[in-house]
Formats: structure tokens, C-alpha cells, sequence
């Protein structure tokens, strides 16, 4: 793997060089003389300085084929020409399908262009063997041609199958993109509105106790202790950004319960098993639920008594939020987010959700799946 890598971090240049080099050793072998390509079926002639020639010009622009795909295949083009009427055959004139199947491939611009020049000029190749005796006749160019257009289209086709590749994982990062932001979203409405909502709260009700200073002192503690949790819960989010951080922390819920009470909302909390730490996603799920019922009671019904009951089965998590009383007449601010938020988090898990009016109070009930994987 790391051999890999390591070639695939060189310059273009140097991986396409083994290829030009292969063809040119091939083409000064001798037990491999006039064994290459044979258009025109011309009498094979000894080599001469014209035929080193002719190797280098087929074989060097294959270094280059990926950079400047036109030029490697206009000067493999004239090469191999030269190569044919001369009847050298040399290996080297393999060149010609590799430019080919590269210029398909690798050209950006002119493409129409260059089929159409380089149909002339194969034409006007065919006709010049034709004029020096050339026996292979009008099927035989038509088959080499269509050999030639070949090539072409596979490079054409490989770049079709890139391209397509290209727009796939363009659309997949852009929904990996919007699923991120939906998912900091969530947390962000979760954590953010919680904690400042009961912030909120127990602001109003210090207006109220300038008369009690030792109510008023407790009242402003919770307030501190309130944003140091939510900074800290803020932290831990900004954390989800980092590539490296870990998986979703799971709160304590007695701690959550706790905060809640401290913010003037009489919380009756009851649990039924034991939190196993290997249900995965489940625990995260049922925490957020619970939070968001939570925050929903001080906003909508401060001061009324809430009843909060978790039970912890083998295959999954129930969780049952009712806090009795209508809602406040002037809720403290809110977006309408949270419970949609929740329903979409157990929907994913295959688990259910449900909330809503029941006995003259509001009940948040799901039932979350446990064992997925964080």
C-alpha cells in the first residue's frame, strides 16, 4: 500500500516514462524487427538513422500523453506515418493506440476537431501507401481504421466513467454536507436552548426575590452554574467539528433533572434497569429526548409538576416525559424545532415518537431501538 502511494504521488511524467521506454527496448530488439504494426503491407526495410529517428518520435511523447495529449498523438501520428511508408514496422508503432486511447481520455478542448483532422489524415495516409504499392486494399484500411476509432472510444468511454464518478462524489459530499449541518443544527437546539432557557427563567424569578437575598444569591448561583454547564456542553459540540473527535457523549440524566429543578420546575424522576453503555446511539437519542421535554416544561409550563420515568430493556429504551397543567400563557421564547428534531432522531434508529395533549397535560413518549452503533 505504501509502495502504491508512493507512485501515485509522482509526476505524471515519470509514471508514463516506463511506457515510452518499453516500446522503444522492444523496438531494438532484434529477434523483434518488422514484427510491429503493418499497414500497407510494404516490402520491411533494414534500419537505418531515419528508424531511430522514427522510435524516438513515436516513443518520447508518450512521457507526456497525459499533459499535452494533442501534441503526443499529432507527433506519434507523422512518426508512425513515416514508419509505414519507409516499412520499418517497428514495435514502436504501438504508440499510436496508446495516444490514442490517451487523447481520448485526456483532451479537453477540440476534440471534434481532432477526429476529424486525424480521419484526413489517415486518409491521406492509406492514399500515399496505396500510391506506393500498397496491397492491403480498401477493407483492409477500413478495418485499421476502425481499430484506430477504437481506441478513441475507449479513452472517450474511460472518460465518460470518470466523469460520471466526479459528479457522484460531488453529490455525495454536498448531502454529507447538509446532513452535518442538519446534525449541528440539532445539537445546536438542543443544548443551546435548553440551558438558556433556564438561564431565562431563573432570571425572571430573581426580579422577584429582592426582598429574600439568600433566595436571590441561590437563584444567581444556578444562573452561573447554568452557562459554566452550557459552555462546557458548547464545547463539546464545537468538538464534533474536529475529524478526530470521539462518539457522542451521553449526559447523566439525574444531572439534567437536577438543573431543572434548580430553574423552578418540580421534576419527579424515576428509572427502571440499568444505563448498560453499549446501546449505542439509543442513550444519546433518550438523553435529547429528555432534554427537550424538559426545556419545553420551562417554557411552556413553569412551575408545574413533571414526571420524567426511563426504562433500560434489553432491546431498547423507553422514555416518557408528562408534565400536567396547561401551557403558559407567555412561553418563553422558542422555535418549534426540538420535537420535530426528536422525532427524526428515533425515525432514523427505527424506533417510535409521539407528543402531545393527554389528561390535561403534555406527554413526550419514544421508544428508541438499543444496540446501534454510535
Amino acid at each position: 500500500m505504501i509502495s502504491l502511494q508512493w507512485w501515485r504521488g509522482l509526476d505524471v511524467r515519470v509514471q508514463d516514462a516506463p511506457i515510452a521506454l518499453a516500446l522503444a527496448v522492444g523496438s531494438a530488439i532484434p529477434a523483434l524487427y518488422s514484427k510491429g504494426t503493418q499497414l500497407g503491407e510494404l516490402p520491411t526495410r533494414p534500419f537505418d538513422w531515419l528508424a531511430i529517428v522514427v522510435i524516438a518520435v513515436e516513443c518520447l511523447p508518450l512521457v507526456f500523453r497525459r499533459k499535452w495529449p494533442l501534441i503526443c498523438l499529432a507527433l506519434v501520428s507523422v512518426a508512425f506515418s513515416v514508419d509505414q511508408l519507409r516499412g520499418y514496422h517497428t514495435v514502436a508503432g504501438t504508440a499510436l493506440a496508446v495516444a490514442l486511447i490517451s487523447a481520448g481520455l485526456h483532451l479537453e478542448r477540440h476534440r471534434r476537431a481532432t477526429v476529424i483532422g486525424a480521419s484526413v489524415a489517415y486518409v491521406g495516409l492509406a492514399l500515399a501507401l496505396d500510391a506506393k504499392g500498397s496491397t492491403e486494399g480498401v477493407a483492409g484500411f477500413v478495418t485499421f481504421y476502425l481499430a484506430l476509432a477504437a481506441a478513441w472510444a475507449i479513452g472517450a468511454w474511460l472518460r465518460l466513467s470518470r466523469s460520471a464518478e466526479a459528479e457522484r462524489r460531488r453529490h455525495v459530499a454536498a448531502a454529507t454536507r447538509v446532513a452535518e449541518r442538519t446534525l449541528i443544527a440539532r445539537e445546536l437546539h438542543d443544548v443551546v436552548t435548553h440551558h438558556v432557557t433556564a438561564m431565562v427563567v431563573q432570571a425572571e424569578a430573581a426580579r422577584y426575590l429582592s426582598a429574600a437575598p439568600d433566595k436571590l444569591d441561590r437563584t444567581l448561583q444556578a444562573i452561573t452554574d447554568t452557562g459554566r454547564r452550557s459552555l462546557t456542553d458548547l464545547r463539546h459540540l464545537l468538538d464534533l467539528l474536529n475529524p478526530d473527535h470521539s462518539p457522542e457523549r451521553v449526559g447523566d440524566l439525574r444531572t439534567l433533572v437536577e438543573q431543572t429543578r434548580l430553574a423552578g420546575q418540580p421534576v419527579e424522576f424515576a428509572e427502571e434497569g440499568e444505563a448498560t453503555g453499549d446501546a449505542g446511539s439509543a442513550e444519546a437519542v433518550a438523553y435529547r429526548v429528555v432534554q427537550e421535554a424538559l426545556t419545553n416544561a420551562l417554557k411552556y409550563a413553569h412551575g408545574n409538576a413533571t414526571n420524567v420515568y426511563v426504562r433500560y430493556g434489553e432491546r431498547d429504551i423507553t422514555v416518557e416525559v408528562g408534565t400536567e397543567g396547561a401551557a403558559s400563557s407567555s412561553p418563553v421564547g422558542g422555535g418549534g424545532r426540538g420535537l420535530a428534531g426528536l422525532r427524526e432522531r428515533v425515525d432514523v434508529l427505527g424506533g417510535e415518537f409521539s407528543a402531545g395533549r393527554r389528561d390535561g397535560g403534555f406527554v413526550v413518549k419514544a421508544r428508541i431501538p438499543a444496540g446501534n452503533p454510535a
